[in-house]
């Protein structure tokens, strides 16, 4: 079995997700190609090739040339993915990290997930994060993906509504049932929608699973800090039976999916014997199982 293993010793984030899927042998082209199959127009995906504390990694830039885009909602960003040709299970997978997101937004800020807008002009950046990381992840013919613990920073973040403190209230309520530990950089370390597409896609947070790897690569973050920050994606053949178990299919953000600078004091915390379970290529119809079967 072909799995996946998100090592974020720097957090993650939607573009470092990209980035690290491109690095590990995704053709740009190709997701691009995908991509456009969806309503959304507007913008160009550039790929840089640069160094972070000396490694060679991927950094993707979203360019939104026509910012007088619409305000979204989730209702406008499922009509957007299902809408698509993309592959049903490609579909539905975006959509339950969307919702996992409406979700936690709005929890925080007291409203229904109907009324939750997203804000990066028009949730084109959004869109292309997400729907390229499930299309990516599928790509690459990946059955499983698996996360490492995630690192927090602390300190505060600008957003449009002002300071918030980070890890951002948005993140932080996704990240429930999600083993985290603090760190002493300030900044944001994981956002949103990175936290989102970890919760949604990552069958168990766990220390290196056992596999024979086959490709690796590195996603830059756009915060320079005093230690490389990047998204490190393995992907590899899975050893035997020795795969952690799939979480929960209660866990919280799974439960609706059928119903539509400094350096880090602790690079992974104790896992105490337990793990946590919470030509053109075509994308198979089966993007990676992480979780809850789409």
């Amino acid at each position: 079995m072909k799995i996946a293993y998100l090592d974020c010793f720097s957090g993650i984030s939607g573009d470092m997700c990209l980035g690290a899927l491109v690095g590990a042998g995704v053709d740009l082209d190709v997701l691009r190609e995908h991509l456009a199959r969806l309503p959304v127009h507007g913008y160009e995906i550039r790929r840089e090739k640069i160094r972070r504390g000396g490694l060679a990694a991927e950094n993707i830039v979203v360019e939104v040339f026509e910012p007088d885009q619409p305000e979204r909602h989730l209702g406008d960003i499922e009509g957007i993915i299902g809408s698509s040709d993309l592959p049903e299970a490609v579909k539905a997978k975006s959509i339950a990290v969307f919702r996992c997101l409406a979700e936690a937004e709005a929890r925080v800020h007291g409203i229904g997930r109907e009324e939750v807008h997203f804000h990066e002009v028009g949730a084109v950046d959004a869109v292309v994060d997400v729907v390229g990381t499930v299309t990516g992840f599928a790509l690459l013919g990946v059955e499983k993906v698996y996360a490492s613990p995630l690192p927090l920073g602390r300190g505060f973040i600008r957003c449009r509504h002002g300071l918030v403190p980070s890890p951002a209230p948005a993140t932080l309520e996704i990240l429930k049932n999600v083993p985290v530990y603090g760190t002493a950089v300030e900044a944001e370390l994981v956002t949103p929608t990175g936290a989102a597409l970890a919760a949604t896609l990552a069958g168990a947070f766990v220390p290196f699973p056992s596999m024979v790897v086959t490709a690796i690569g590195y996603g830059s973050g756009k915060t320079d800090l005093e230690h490389p920050n990047l998204l490190r994606l393995v992907v590899g053949e899975a050893c035997g039976d020795e795969l952690p178990p799939a979480h929960a299919e209660d866990s919280h953000t799974h439960r609706d999916a059928h119903d539509h600078g400094e350096g880090h004091s602790h690079p992974h915390p104790p896992s105490h014997g337990h793990t946590h379970t919470h030509g053109r290529r075509s994308v198979p119809e089966h993007p990676p199982a992480g979780g809850r079967e789409s």
